[in-house]
């Protein structure tokens, strides 16, 4: 009686197991579930930030006009202690990221700062009538405009055609109204 017992109890073991494993599965299958974890980037909103900057600044500070809405603003700060450092980062809109970045600070520490190491190269990119110099780099690629009083960097994972469409869309001002007053 007790031999028999014992396969009862095991046949019931398996059979039960494979009913969980079937019920599991079902619901695998059945149950919404996210494939991605990340989280979305939320666009930010540049403007109040842009009119400070370009009344604070000794420079025309650089931002993007007539870009597609499918460029997406994700981050914004200026700096006027730290170099009057100008930073806007966009996601372009095959989710790769490009930063405008300007600043005072000395161009060779602030562009090895500003795309992560990226060299100069021997190809410059005319743009609207400015010669851009090429940087390429392990991460980031730029393209670097140096200008009296401060440095332009487009930069970012981005590649060349992307990077220059930025830097044709920049409209470079400042508010010197607001620093006569």
């Amino acid at each position: 009686m007790a031999g028999r017992n014992g396969k009862k109890t095991v046949g019931s073991l398996v059979l039960s197991l494979g009913v969980c494993v079937v019920a599991a599965g079902v619901a695998y299958a059945f149950i919404p579930h996210d494939a991605s974890k990340e989280t979305p980037v939320k666009r930010v909103d540049y403007r109040i930030e842009l009119l400070t900057a370009r009344r604070a600044a000794s420079y025309p500070v650089a931002a993007p006009t007539g870009l597609p809405k499918a460029w997406k603003p994700t981050s914004v700060r200026y700096q006027g202690e730290s170099n009057e450092a100008w930073h806007l980062g966009f996601l372009d809109p095959d989710g790769e990221y490009v930063a405008v970045e300007q600043s005072t600070d000395k161009p060779v520490r602030f562009i090895d700062d500003a795309s992560q190491g990226a060299e100069e190269t021997s190809r410059t990119q005319t743009i609207d009538g400015k010669k851009w110099q090429r940087y390429r780099g392990d991460e980031y690629d730029a393209l670097v405009l140096k200008s009296k009083g401060a440095t332009t960097l487009v930069t970012g994972t981005a590649d060349f055609d992307r990077l220059a469409e930025m830097a044709g869309a920049l409209e470079m001002k400042r508010d010197t109204a607001a620093q006569d007053s």
